[in-house]
């Protein structure tokens, strides 16, 4: 849930605009959220690493169409219409190996007991 206070920070999606509008993405690591990042919310998917800070967006139109995990494009699809910012443990920027290791694990994952 965001919030609104005296303090104003930059932005952690643009890094751009100063705003007072933020929430607590874990305990003590506040994300500030400018108003045109929380308008391009709407049409985008954004995810901020929570390691490393670097931001993703990503059209939500182009997510859904490339989505092959029938539950997780449900789950998206069911926030379409919501303004959702998501942060994430790890990116490809700050950990490649560990990204890397985390897909190989769930392709072996989605094929085991297949011929």
């Amino acid at each position: 849930m965001l919030d609104l206070h005296n303090k104003e920070e930059r932005c952690s999606i643009c890094g751009k605009e100063y705003t007072s509008i933020h929430t607590e993405a874990m305990p003590g690591v506040e994300i500030y959220v400018c108003k045109d990042c929380l308008e391009a919310a709407k049409d985008n998917f954004i995810w901020i690493c929570m390691s490393c800070g670097k931001v993703y967006m990503r059209a939500k139109e182009a997510v859904l169409k490339r989505m092959h995990d029938p539950e997780l494009r449900r789950a998206y699809e069911l926030c379409e219409n919501m303004q959702i910012i998501q942060g994430i443990d790890m990116c490809v920027a700050c950990d490649p190996e560990s990204v890397v290791e985390y897909v190989n694990s769930a392709k072996m994952e989605k094929f085991a007991g297949s011929c």
